[in-house]
């Protein structure tokens, strides 16, 4: 897993749609979830949302919480 690509979950924020201007790493469940049913978007977009939904369907949110900190 690239330590870049998790530390990006925790400060780039959505930049678009209902949930626009949230953390990724703070997404909901269910919004994580419809992109993984619908589609992720093209892009380093894609891939995050795609590792954050993978992140939080597998219980593994906390560990996220040490690059909070930073």
């Amino acid at each position: 897993m690239d330590p870049d690509a998790l530390q990006r979950l925790v400060t780039l924020p959505m930049p678009y749609g209902k949930h626009q201007g949230t953390v990724l790493a703070d997404l909901p469940s269910n919004y994580l979830g419809w992109f993984a049913r619908e589609g992720f978007p093209r892009g380093e977009l894609g891939r995050l949302l795609a590792l954050m939904h993978e992140i939080d369907h597998n219980g593994l949110a906390h560990l996220l919480e040490p690059l909070r900190r930073r």
